[in-house]
């Protein structure tokens, strides 16, 4: 079982290489989106994935159980590409639908620290290979307002928390892969 985190700015190339390096192992794709459509925009984005996706690929969409969705498809005939671990992320942090106050102490749902657990457990527990793409947001100045700084430090922590689960790291730039752990796919 290989697993890889691919990391990466806004449209930095990290989905596509990330596809291109599944579709290399010749095996069935399953790529489990974890973007919800809630604005014109988002839907943009989604459709824009949509439409370079292969019709034969399985597509599965889960914005919050990502551990169990891995347990059920990561298995030895699959590959399987997680997009994105940061839209997931914030899903969890919007989990309990709370208005989050302007300064912190930011009160994190208790759904965020069990499905975060699950996920991790999953990535060390599943059978088949696995892609994770992440965003890395924490590389400019320190955001304003306590829930992007919420963010901003739970994405670098997930990213972490992967990364030492994972054999592989790449870093996506300008469409150019930089590996940082392990070799290229």
């Amino acid at each position: 079982m290989t697993r890889t985190l691919i990391l990466g700015g806004a449209r930095s190339g990290k989905s596509g290489y990330a596809e291109r390096c599944a579709a290399a192992t010749g095996r069935q794709v399953v790529y489990i989106a974890t973007g919800t459509g809630g604005d014109e925009e988002m839907r943009s984005r989604i459709a824009h994935h949509q439409q370079r996706r292969p019709a034969d690929w399985i597509v599965v969409e889960e914005p919050v159980e990502l551990g169990a969705a891995l347990m059920k498809w990561c298995t030895p005939d699959h590959i399987v590409i997680v997009d994105c671990l940061t839209l997931w992320l914030t899903n969890l942090l919007f989990s309990g639908a709370a208005d989050y106050p302007d300064v912190g102490p930011i009160p994190i749902p208790d759904r965020f620290y069990q499905e975060r657990a699950r996920f991790l457990q999953a990535l060390t527990q599943a059978a088949g290979d696995l892609i994770l793409v992440s965003n890395e947001v924490g590389m400019g100045i320190v955001p304003y307002g306590a829930i992007s700084r919420c963010f901003t430090d739970e994405a670098g922590r997930l990213n972490q928390d992967a990364a030492q689960c994972c054999d592989r790291a790449v870093l996506v730039v300008a469409g150019l892969p930089l590996i940082l752990k392990g070799a290229a796919c």
